[in-house]
């Protein structure tokens, strides 16, 4: 099995034991309605990054990663127990900014389909500035066709 591959399923795994934690619950109230998002590996297998989305305020996010962050050693022990691995991984929590890439990727697509209409409209009416077939077609003579 070859490294990359190998650190793929570490992280997944990794995802689904992190992501079934959090689903059970943990003490502290700060966090909130966490998603697991993606976990990626470092190739040696030592450090795990893991990208959550927290639905809410700002503040809800905030606050949600910080209990993350104090929570940090529970759920990488909790990650040691689960693999079958020579060393866990440390974990870093990062907040995944998905929310307001597909915001901003949704603004983009209403102001291409604004601009669309302006120029449908725009070349309603409007004529060829040339021939309207502008490609030139080889003649056929006369004397072709009686032979």
């Amino acid at each position: 099995m070859s490294a990359p591959d190998r650190a793929r399923k570490m992280a997944e795994r990794i995802k689904e034991i992190v992501a079934r934690r959090l689903e059970k619950g943990m003490r502290d109230d700060r966090i909130g309605f966490v998603t697991i998002t993606d976990v990626r590996m470092t190739g040696d297998l030592q450090h795990a990054t893991v990208f959550f989305t927290v639905y809410g305020s700002d503040e809800e996010r905030q606050n949600s990663w910080d209990a993350l962050k104090s929570a940090t050693g529970m759920l990488r022990s909790e990650v040691g127990r689960n693999i079958t691995a020579r060393l866990t991984p440390s974990l870093e929590f990062v907040l995944d900014a998905l929310p307001e890439t597909s915001a901003h990727l949704e603004d983009l697509l209403i102001k291409a389909k604004m601009h669309d209409d302006e120029v449908s409209k725009a070349s309603a009416g409007a004529e060829y500035a040339g021939d309207e077939d502008p490609y030139v077609r080889p003649r056929e003579d006369e004397d072709d066709d009686e032979e």
